[in-house]
């Protein structure tokens, strides 16, 4: 109790938090895009309840690799050596991680393409394996380790308050909370999103890859070009919504 008082009184505290509290929600942004995607697949009346349950799955877990978080540091550690390159357990995590999300992504842009095309054998046997909720919450679950472990590393070397990292991690999944459904509807909404959303995905995963093999990959780089491609898409969507509400006035006017 002692220390958390100190904690709270402390100003490189607030600041260690604060800093924490955005990296967490800024690294949440990949897992709240797959979420989103994911739980589209659905039927309307589950989208809700299966994303705020894997979310506090997502959240649970969190917290509990955060108690292990003497054991996950050392995960940086070098633990086996191939083609004459040392590989952490964090590497690998990371490897894996990239590798199913440059699959998933890729797989679910193929299904995306495939079914706006309008061919409707194509389209069927694309849609034979049917998402279940289960089947999205694992997936959820999988990738949260993912981008958990890569967190909770990054966090260590900020700070050594683990009551300060518990406050980040529980306010960045309450944001992810509040946000999945409406970006969710959001995407449901406008289908040319689900292409951008899955690149970012397709990118991301490259990034981890990259990662997985020693190369760093500064990821304000990789922020900057998602804003800068989704504020292009919104310029998009707006010269599209007046070029088609422009007929439907004039045709209002001979009336």
């Amino acid at each position: 109790m002692d220390t958390l008082l100190a904690l709270a009184a402390d100003p490189a505290a607030w600041v260690a938090l604060l800093t924490l509290v955005v990296m967490e929600i800024v690294l949440g942004i990949d897992n709240l895009i797959f979420i989103s995607i994911l739980t589209n697949k659905l039927p309307r009346a589950q989208r809700a309840r299966t994303q705020r349950l894997g979310i506090m799955l997502a959240l649970v877990l969190r917290l509990g690799l955060l108690g292990t978080v003497a054991w996950i540091a050392q995960l940086t550690t070098p633990a086996i050596a191939l083609f004459g390159h040392a590989f952490s357990w964090r590497d690998l995590i990371l490897l894996g991680g990239g590798l199913f999300l440059v699959w998933k992504a890729t797989r679910e842009m193929h299904h995306h393409v495939v079914h706006a095309s309008g061919n409707e054998e194509r389209g069927t046997a694309s849609s034979t394996v049917q998402l279940t909720v289960a089947g999205a919450i694992g997936q959820i679950l999988l990738l949260d380790i993912v981008f958990s472990v890569d967190s909770i590393i990054t966090a260590v070397g900020m700070t050594d308050h683990v009551p300060i990292m518990f406050v980040a991690v529980i306010s960045a999944v309450m944001a992810m909370l509040f946000a999945a459904r409406p970006l969710s509807q959001f995407i449901d909404r406008n289908p040319t999103i689900v292409t951008l959303a899955l690149s970012f995905l397709l990118v991301i995963g490259m990034t981890l890859i990259a990662e997985g093999f020693g190369s760093h990959v500064p990821k304000a780089y990789i922020y900057v070009a998602m804003a800068f491609s989704a504020f292009v898409e919104a310029m998009n969507m707006l010269t599209r919504r007046r070029a088609t509400s422009k007929p439907h006035r004039a045709t209002e006017s001979r009336n």
